[in-house]
């Protein structure tokens, strides 16, 4: 047998299990099975809402079950475990067999949906996807369907991520099949992102982390600015060797006065204040003696003749003032 066809029987024969299963396992609340090959055999796990039904008085139920998958499918050493669905609410399977189940007991389509969608969706479930088709009012069929959250139609996800279950409703005027989908509370959704806040980040990173980044930003910053200023003058070494006297003295006669003019009224007084203060006393000094002895005697001699002249005339008129009572004698 090729690969392809060991493959396509291998399917086949887990679905018919699978419904085998479904018919004998009903009423103890079937909730599916898993099977896996191994060394010793195969493994069945059997979910079912009642596990105490599956296994019966003292295990005899269980090894029946047994034997008649090993007569009827030819297994190789079965061994069947039966585990607890857990919340039944959230097992696809079992939520279609009770849907059905209500379906055959006479219940109006609409309302059995839309109350077990409702119940699944109180469960705590991401999504839920009930689908009824068949001959649900009239004698053509139809198909119904009711959708709560978030469901994965397509892809890997809708495969991994998504609970499948199905089960068939036989009522007079035809059968009515129950497809029921559900997304369990649990799963992650591929698409789903969450933006970490910039200060939970800081606080998740390490002191000595930090501390080694620091260094390493500081060093490799050093190495940069160090091989850019070897680069530069070198750079300009070679441009002034290269430039020639001419191109020189050009562009520095095109240096234009505006940029000087804008350079000057940019001198913010506090600098030129900052300025005059720090200009020292020794500076002052030193300009005060450096005061030349001709700008002193030019000052001196610079004194207004109409002084002199005010002294003179002073001792003139004193002299005049001793003089005449001496005559009188």
């Amino acid at each position: 047998m090729g690969v392809e066809k060991k493959f396509v029987a291998d399917g086949f024969t887990k679905a018919l299990i699978n419904e085998f299963l479904t018919k004998e396992l009903g009423r103890a609340g079937y909730g599916g099975m898993v099977m896996n090959r191994t060394p010793m055999g195969t493994q069945i796990i059997v979910y079912a809402e009642k596990p105490g039904m599956v296994i019966g008085k003292g295990g005899k139920l269980i090894r029946k079950l047994t034997r008649d998958l090993d007569r009827k499918f030819s297994l190789d050493n079965p061994q069947i475990d039966v585990q607890d669905v857990g919340k039944a609410e959230l097992n696809a399977q079992v939520v279609a067999s009770r849907l059905a189940s209500s379906l055959e007991r006479g219940w109006y389509f609409r309302k059995a949906s839309q109350s077990m969608v409702r119940r699944v969706m109180d469960s705590g479930a991401l999504g839920c996807e009930i689908i009824l088709s068949g001959k649900l009012t009239g004698p053509r069929s139809r198909t119904e369907k009711v959708l709560r959250g978030y469901i994965k139609h397509s892809g890997k996800p809708a495969q991994e991520l998504v609970d499948y279950g199905y089960a068939v409703a036989v009522k007079k005027l035809g059968t009515i099949g129950c497809r029921v989908r559900i997304v369990q509370p649990d799963v992650i959704p591929p698409d789903q992102f969450q933006i970490v806040p910039p200060s939970e980040t800081e606080e998740t990173v390490p002191e000595e982390s930090k501390d080694e980044l620091e260094e390493l930003l500081e060093t490799e910053a050093a190495e940069s600015v160090e091989g850019t200023e070897e680069a530069f003058e070198e750079l300009a070494e070679e441009a002034v060797e290269e430039a020639p006297e001419e191109a020189v003295e050009e562009i520095v006669e095109e240096a234009s006065e505006e940029a000087v003019e804008e350079i000057v009224e940019e001198a913010s007084e506090e600098a030129v204040e900052e300025i005059v203060e720090e200009a020292s006393e020794e500076a002052v000094e030193e300009i005060v003696e450096e005061a030349s002895e001709e700008a002193v005697e030019e000052i001196v001699e610079e004194a207004s003749e109409e002084a002199v002249e005010e002294i003179d005339t002073e001792a003139q008129s004193s002299e005049a003032s001793e003089e005449q009572p001496g005559d009188k004698a």
